[in-house]
């Protein structure tokens, strides 16, 4: 049997023989779609997927918007990709990261940063992150935000800019 097949997504045994993993018992790829509606008011995340040790998110934030109340996640690396709008991204020793359509930031584990929407329009981002190996062996919650005093910040609490209601924008999506 000839298991050396094109490259148009079928498998290809080079060795010529032998067993073949036995695909009804490993992971199917997901699919996912990028779309959020866009919003007036207020910020709104929504989970794309999630493997347990990678999640990827889009989310959303009215002009105004963002998550200022400087923070880290010690349990995880993430990043965030503008694909719609203005993003400013600030560090804890004044830096100052402006982002706009197809730029991303990488913040490590332990990273302090705050962010706002700079732009007059719904910002669009793609945030993906990952537990750390020591989270994951720990058990420990990724989700933990710690202020600049090793304090736990709620991600929806009034400190963190995120307690305005959500009013999204009949009609309007990104997609």
């Amino acid at each position: 049997m000839n298991t050396q097949l094109s490259t148009r997504g079928r498998m290809a045994d080079p060795q010529g023989g032998g067993d073949l993993v036995d695909f009804s018992k490993t992971p199917a790829p997901e699919v996912f779609k990028l779309r959020i509606q866009l919003l007036d008011e207020g910020s709104r995340s929504e989970m794309l997927t999630n493997t347990g040790n990678l999640q990827i998110k889009i989310r959303c934030y009215a002009a105004g918007g963002g998550e200022n109340a400087m923070h880290s996640h010690h349990n995880q690396d993430h990043s965030f990709i503008v694909l719609q709008g203005q993003a400013r991204y600030y560090g804890p020793q004044g830096e100052v990261y402006d982002l706009t359509r197809n730029q991303g930031i990488m913040l490590p584990s332990g990273c302090y940063y705050c962010f706002e929407n700079s732009g007059s329009e719904p910002l669009v981002v793609l945030r993906i992150e990952s537990i750390t190996k020591e989270s994951a062996l720990k058990g420990s919650d990724p989700a933990v935000r710690l202020g600049m005093h090793g304090q736990q910040i709620e991600p929806h609490a009034v400190e963190n800019n995120r307690e305005k209601p959500i009013r999204p924008r009949p009609g309007a999506f990104y997609e």
